[in-house]
C-alpha cells in the first residue's frame, strides 16, 4: 500500500471514530460502581449519573460490584469491550490497590483509560454516640494506653478509608485492630451495634447519622474543616498532624477506547458535575466538585499510584 492509500485509510478511520463518538450513546450504558449501595462512591456516582443519563437521553444502568477494595468491579470493566458502554465509577481506592495487592486481575495503568474525576470529600472519624470518647485525643490516648484493644473498621483492604486509617495510625502512633468490611454501610452498622469502635467514614455516607445523633464526629481528615460539619476540627487541629487525607471519585473505561469517545464522555461528565443542581447536591453532602481533562486526570491517577505505594511502604503494609 502506497503512502497515499495509507493516508486515506488513516483519515477514514479517524473520521469513522469521530462520527461514532458523536452518535454515542445510542443504547443503555452499564455503569459498574465498585463499592456497596449507600457507600460514598455509590452516592456520588449515582448523583452524577442521573444527570448524565438525562443529558444523554439513555438509561444508565448502575450495578454495584463490591469487594476487594473495589478491584472486583474494576476487573469487570478491564475485561469489557472498549466501546464506552461499560464504564467504572471508583474511588481513589483504584490508585491504592497496586500498593495493597501483589496480584491484581488487571494492570491499573495499562488496562484503563482515565476519563474524568467527579468530586472529593473528607472522611470523618466517627464513634457511636454512646462511646466514652468525646474528642480525638481522648480516643488516641485511650488507644495508646490500651494497645490492640481498639477496633477501627474500614471499607475493605485497598479502599480509601483503609489508606486513611493507615495514615492516622502511623501519625498518631497507636496500635489498633483493623476490621475490613465490604463497604461503609456495613461498618456503620457495626459501630451502631457496638462491634467496632471507630471508622474513618466518608462524610457523605456518615452525615445523616452524625446529624441525627447516632454517631459522634471527632475529626475530619482534610486540612480544612468541612462546611457541612463546621464544628468538627481537622485531625491537625485536634492534635494529630500528618494524617491529612481526601477521598475522591472518578470515572474510568477499558483501555482501547477511541480518543474522540473518551473526550466526549469526559466533556459530558464535566458538564454534568458543573450543573448547579448536581453541584448543590454534592456540596450538601460535603463534596467539592472536580474538573479535569483526561490527560490531567491521568496525571493525577499516576501520581497517586506512586504516592500510595510510598505511603503504604512507610506504614509497613506489604502487598499480599
Amino acid at each position: 500500500m502506497n503512502r497515499w492509500k495509507i493516508a486515506v485509510a488513516l483519515s477514514l478511520a479517524a473520521l469513522s471514530a469521530q462520527v461514532w463518538a458523536q452518535g454515542y450513546p445510542n443504547k443503555p450504558v452499564q455503569m459498574i460502581i465498585s463499592f456497596t449501595p449507600g457507600s460514598a462512591t455509590d452516592i456520588v456516582g449515582r448523583i452524577v449519573m442521573a444527570k448524565l443519563s438525562e443529558m444523554w437521553g439513555q438509561p444508565i444502568v448502575n450495578e454495584n460490584r463490591a469487594g476487594a477494595g473495589g478491584s472486583i468491579g474494576s476487573a469487570v470493566v478491564a475485561r469489557a469491550a472498549p466501546d464506552g458502554y461499560t464504564l467504572l465509577i471508583n474511588s481513589n481506592a483504584h490508585t491504592v490497590n497496586p500498593a495493597i495487592y501483589a496480584t491484581l486481575p488487571y494492570d491499573t495503568v495499562k488496562d484503563f483509560v482515565d476519563i474524568a474525576p467527579l468530586a472529593q470529600q473528607p472522611n470523618v472519624l466517627v464513634v457511636a454516640a454512646s462511646s466514652p470518647h468525646k474528642t480525638l485525643m481522648e480516643f488516641v490516648n485511650y488507644a495508646k494506653a490500651n494497645p490492640g484493644k481498639v477496633n477501627i473498621g474500614h471499607a475493605g483492604i485497598g479502599s480509601g478509608t483503609h489508606l486513611n486509617t493507615e495514615k492516622f495510625i502511623a501519625a498518631a502512633g497507636i496500635k489498633v485492630v483493623e476490621v475490613p468490611f465490604k463497604g461503609t454501610p456495613e461498618v456503620v452498622a457495626a459501630i451502631l451495634s457496638g462491634n467496632v469502635d471507630a471508622y474513618w467514614a466518608p462524610i457523605s455516607a456518615a452525615l445523616s447519622n452524625v446529624k441525627n445523633g447516632k454517631l459522634r464526629a471527632l475529626a475530619v481528615s482534610t486540612a480544612t474543616r468541612n462546611p457541612t460539619l463546621p464544628d468538627v476540627p481537622t485531625t491537625a487541629e485536634a492534635g494529630v498532624r500528618g494524617a491529612d487525607f481526601a477521598l475522591w471519585f472518578g470515572l474510568w473505561g477499558p483501555a482501547g477506547m477511541p480518543a474522540d469517545l473518551v473526550n466526549k464522555i469526559s466533556a459530558d461528565v464535566r458538564r454534568a458535575v458543573a450543573d448547579p443542581g448536581v453541584k448543590s447536591k454534592l456540596q450538601n453532602l460535603g463534596n467539592d466538585t472536580m474538573d479535569m481533562s483526561p490527560p490531567d486526570f491521568a496525571k493525577l491517577v499516576r501520581g497517586e499510584i506512586d504516592l500510595n505505594k510510598r505511603l503504604m511502604a512507610a506504614a509497613g503494609v506489604k502487598p499480599q
